[in-house]
């Protein structure tokens, strides 16, 4: 007997479904910084390290973030996270950061957070405000490190190269877009003459009625053609009873 419709309907779904997890299985989270680009001069800089699960029978006990030497940030105000413990380092600059408020010797360079667990299949956002982005640079790549219950530790410190594949354990990366007040406004449009105007409003005019008129003669066909179809049936149904008819009188 040949499988009805709905079942076959059912099974191209199942397959679908199949299809799409193969495709999603290999595919996996990596540690992020959230948002991840940011306008040079934002006054917003308030960012998340999101760090997720990928194992499935162990816990992540331990997030350390290096932050980077070479293109430092100044300070750094951590959030408190429910269930950790937070831990920032510092690290004194053979140069000095020269600001309006004073040079700058002290950076940040890492934050450590413990006492917490991330459960497999769930992701925890560490969440930090910076007080300053670093200048001359395009972005900011930091380090992660990932400690699992198992001791198993995954290091998230491979920085992607233009043109090349991803790597298998990116660094969070944060990019640094043209600052808001240097971003090209746009050009001022030119008034259009009222007589073309007047025409394109016409124009359009035309087309939405055309469009319209279109539409409904479509349905009307439609419908035309649903009670010719009924007919039909009921014809040819009335057709077949009266041949039964015939034939049982025979």
């Amino acid at each position: 007997m040949r499988p009805s419709f709905k079942n076959r309907l059912a099974a191209a779904s199942a397959l679908g479904a199949a299809v799409v997890l193969l495709i999603a299985g290999p595919a996996s989270a990596h540690v992020t910084v959230q948002p991840s680009s940011v306008a040079k001069d934002a006054t917003d800089q308030t960012f998340a390290f999101r760090v997720p699960n990928e194992q499935e029978n162990a816990s992540t006990v331990k997030v350390e973030i290096d932050f980077p030497t070479d293109h430092p940030i100044p300070s750094a105000m951590v959030a408190a996270v429910p269930g950790w413990t937070d831990q920032i380092q510092t690290t004194k600059l053979a140069t000095p950061i020269h600001t309006d408020d004073g040079d700058i010797t002290d950076v940040v360079s890492q934050i450590v957070w413990t006492g917490g667990q991330i459960a497999p299949g769930h992701f925890q956002d560490f969440t930090v405000d910076f007080g300053a982005l670093p200048d001359g640079t395009d972005k900011v790549v930091f380090k992660a490190l990932q400690t699992y219950s198992d001791g198993n530790v995954v290091r998230w410190i491979e920085e992607a190269k233009d043109g090349q594949k991803e790597p298998e354990h990116p660094a969070p990366v944060l990019k640094l877009t043209a600052a808001a007040g240097n971003a090209p406004s746009a050009a001022p449009s030119a008034k259009a003459d009222p007589a073309e105007q007047s025409t394109a409003t016409a124009k359009s005019s035309s087309s939405d009625s055309t469009a319209r008129g279109l539409g409904i003669a479509g349905i009307v066909v439609g419908v035309l053609g649903a009670v010719a179809g009924a007919v039909a049936g009921v014809v040819r149904g009335r057709r077949g009873r009266g041949a039964d008819s015939t034939g049982t009188s025979a």
